[in-house]
Parts: C-alpha cells; structure tokens; sequence
C-alpha cells in the first residue's frame, strides 16, 4: 500500500496542533482503576478474591477524548451533563487544573455522574460495573450545551459528539449541533454508540467500530468486501462525509463520498488493552483536521496514535511526543 502521508507532511500537521481548537460534546464520565493483585479463590463463591493494592480515577467517555487532545498538545473545550455528587466535583476540580473552561458543563441534580469501576489484577480486567442513568437529559440541559457552543468564539476547527448512548444526545440535540457546525463552516465528527444512524445524518465524519457497523446496517460483515459494499451504502443513505470504521486487528477503512476507499493497516506493536483506543482515534483525527489534514492524513495519523493506546493498560491518552516519536522512527520518506 502506497504511504498516505509521508514523514515531514506528519510532523508539519503536529507542529500545529498547538494552535488548533476542538470541541468536544457528549456523555462525561469517571474511570475508576481498582488494581490488584490475585493469589487465591473466594471459599464463598468460585470467584478470585482480589487484594487492592492501588485505586486510580480517570477521565472517562468523552472526557478521555478531550484528555488525548489536550495530551496531543490541542487547545479543548466540553460540553456535556455531571451529577451534584463527589465524582462530579471531581471531574470540574480536574478539568479546571488542566486549565481547561468548565462553562459548558451542566449539573443534573437528580442524576448521579456516570462512573465505570474496573477491577484489575495482573493486567487483566476481572470485572467492570457501572453506576448511570440512561434517562433523556432534562431539556434546559439541552439548551444549555446548544447556548454555550453558540456562545464559543470563533477558532473552532472541529467538533466531536462522543455519543456514548447515555442520554444526552437526542436528534433535536444532534440537529442544533449541526446547523450551528454548518452555519460555521467547522467539520463534525461523530463517535456513534446508537445503532439508528438516521440520528447522525449529514456530519462529516462517523466512526463506528466493526460491531457498530454491523449493528447499523442490520448484517454481519464477513469479509472486506462486505465491509467495501457496508461502507459505501451507509454513506449514500445518510450523506455522511466520510466514514472511518476502526477494525481492530485489521486496522481501519477509510470510506470517502467520493467513492474512494482507503484500507490501513494496524502499525499496534503490542496490544494491552484496547480500552478508550476509538476516543483515541476520533480525537487524534479532529485534531488534525483542525490543524489542515486532509480525511486520509488524519486517519492515517489516527492509526498510529491508536497503536499506541492499545499498548498501555487502562484509560490512558498519548500524548504528542509518542506520536512524533513513532513518525520520526518511521521508515517513510
């Protein structure tokens, strides 16, 4: 496969990621790391009793995507829904350390703020539980999230949805998003988690994994050439731009409304954990469109920032260097 971008036109994009601005809407959440360690079974029950040794607190959902473009070296901003509770108090305390705004972050006082606890011993994940409410958002936290990004200067290059299908995205919601993205001339980019694609028609960008893929057209895709045909009727039916299906293993597709079609390989050297590894991506590729990459530039540095992810344990961005580091080692001219 020919190089889709070469060594000198990756660095110059990431030279200017410092002067590019995302933002980033969508279901805000906690990652809770409770790591361990395993050497016995429950007499209780035959489960593994686990010894915690440590506790972390992450950022989480579509706040994981704003810390890889904050970590990219990205100017950022968010919107999105936190409940009046501990993990809520935490999660502005943070941002606001990172010098990031907190303005259009909006506090639900009968919702609790979602936290994904994941139990963890010996590098492997033992169990997971979820504390959520996946009830609509009220609807002056609606407008609230329309009314701040109304509110945002100009200097956007891009907007994510990070729909994580916990309530906050509604069509009317996604549809505000949209014509104040249109009116502005700013490229959006959806994470989808909801199979109905009709919710996100017309964006610019849309990034199902295979399984959502498959989910949204109703099919299993058992080759390429089922994921060929899959890709390019899901950009007729619902005008998309461009689609970017992350494939695992087998890397990514890159699906443009010009009919062309571009495969990327996985460049993962070792696989971890694939946790947050598509906030990964969708972020990393805002980042760069804001900063002038064209739809295949960004995906193919996406693709490298994404074989990184999968090589650390946990919720964990990567961060600008790592990804000079892996172009500037490159054997592309």
């Amino acid at each position: 496969m020919e190089n889709i971008i070469n060594r000198k036109r990756a660095l110059d994009i990431i030279s200017h990621f410092h002067s590019s601005k995302v933002l980033i809407v969508g279901d805000i959440m906690v990652d809770q790391f409770i790591w361990g360690k395993v050497s016995r079974i429950s007499p209780e029950a035959p489960v593994p009793v686990v010894k915690v040794t440590s506790e972390s607190l992450l950022l989480g959902g579509c706040a994981n995507v704003l810390n890889n473009v904050f970590s990219m070296g990205g100017k950022v901003a968010v919107s999105g829904i936190v409940g009046s509770d501990d993990m809520g108090s935490w999660l502005i305390s943070k941002l606001r350390k990172m010098n990031i705004d907190t303005a259009g972050i909006i506090v639900e006082h009968e919702r609790p703020t979602i936290v994904k606890t994941r139990v963890v011993a010996h590098s492997q994940q033992v169990v997971r539980f979820d504390r959520e409410d996946k009830n609509p958002v009220s609807r002056d936290s609606l407008q609230g999230i329309i009314e701040y990004i109304k509110s945002m200067k100009d200097g956007l290059g891009a907007v994510v949805i990070s729909d994580y299908n916990k309530g906050v995205f509604s069509e009317e919601l996604i549809r505000g998003i949209r014509e104040i993205t249109l009116e502005r001339g700013i490229i959006l980019c959806i994470d989808p988690k909801q199979s109905d694609f009709s919710l996100y028609s017309g964006c610019d960008l849309i990034t199902p994994n295979h399984q959502e893929m498959e989910r949204a057209l109703g099919m299993e895709l058992k080759n390429d050439d089922d994921i060929t045909n899959g890709g390019r009727a899901l950009i007729r039916k619902f005008d998309f731009g461009a689609l970017l299906v992350t494939r695992g293993e087998e890397g990514m597709s890159l699906f443009e409304n010009d009919g062309r079609v571009t495969h990327i390989p996985t460049v993962a050297r070792d696989v971890f954990d694939v946790t947050g590894a598509g906030d990964t991506v969708i972020g990393v590729f805002a980042l760069c469109v804001a900063a002038g990459a064209t739809f295949r530039e960004a995906s193919a540095l996406a693709n490298h920032a994404a074989g990184i992810a999968v090589g650390k344990v946990g919720t964990a961005p990567v961060y600008q260097d790592e990804l000079k580091k892996r172009y500037e080692q490159a054997n592309l001219s």
